[in-house]
């Protein structure tokens, strides 16, 4: 008989994503998280035995890219399409969810994209370097085995696709709330340079499950100060401090 065992944590591990958006929290107040105070990074280890791989994984996320290796990685290939806006203002950030149809293809793998969030600043370090956001990409392949997209958002000029989705954040935590008329591509948010660094790593929120994978596009796409800020308003605060890299490798294309 075969072992299951892979395969049932990787349908848990979906499930965390499209149950409980990464970035989201039991409802149980006993549970509930933050990014500071009691709550905060270094105690959600020990908050919950759920949460024990945010204190003892060997490889977390996010992480400090430096010394990446030169490697001759596939491209990825994007595939993504318009949805309907429907965006959930979940207590930790802003996310987006995507309709089925949506995915990225690398190395003959596929992944089909579920959800987008936001970190203010930047969760990823380059080089030590914060950026003044950075969105995930939250994808999964058929087996539920997750993989994410890093688009690092720099100061520079507006993004439009930014100014659409800031005009219908909800002003509270809450349900989802549907914008069936309103049209957005999350390839509008992608550098025209699509170059990446790769390593393997987790959820950056509880139960920070490990056997993520990672692509953080090398290049940066710009968004106004004016954007940055608007949005910390909302969330001054909601990245994860940088993870210790252990005994990985990060792998770049050359």
């Amino acid at each position: 008989m075969h072992n299951r065992k892979p395969l049932i944590a990787c349908i848990a591990l979906l499930a965390v994503v499209l149950s409980a958006p990464v970035g989201s929290a039991r409802d149980d107040a006993a549970h509930s998280w933050s990014y500071k105070g009691e709550h905060g990074p270094e105690h959600w280890g020990d908050m919950d035995a759920a949460f024990a791989a945010c204190k003892t994984g060997q490889q977390q996320s996010p992480i400090n890219i430096k010394d990446a290796k030169d490697a001759d990685l596939p491209a990825i290939t994007f595939d993504y399409k318009p949805t309907p806006l429907h965006i959930i203002n979940n207590g930790h950030t802003i996310q987006v969810n995507y309709a089925p149809g949506s995915s990225i293809s690398v190395g003959g793998k596929s992944y089909e994209l579920k959800q987008f969030h936001f970190h203010h600043p930047s969760e990823e370090e380059i080089n030590g370097k914060h950026f003044a956001m950075v969105a995930h990409l939250v994808h999964a392949d058929a087996q539920g085995k997750l993989a994410v997209v890093g688009v690092l958002l720099k100061d520079g000029s507006a993004n439009k696709l930014i100014d659409t989705i800031w005009s219908h954040i909800p002003a509270k935590p809450g349900p989802e709330e549907n914008f069936d008329n309103v049209s957005i591509n999350i390839a509008d948010l992608l550098p025209a340079d699509r170059g990446y660094y790769t390593f393997p790593g987790s959820l950056t929120t509880p139960p920070c499950s490990e056997g993520v994978t990672w692509f953080v596009l090398k290049k940066q796409t710009t968004i106004s100060e004016e954007q940055a800020k608007a949005f910390g308003k909302i969330y001054p605060m909601n990245a994860r401090p940088i993870q210790p890299l252990h005994d990985r490798t990060v792998q770049q294309t050359k």
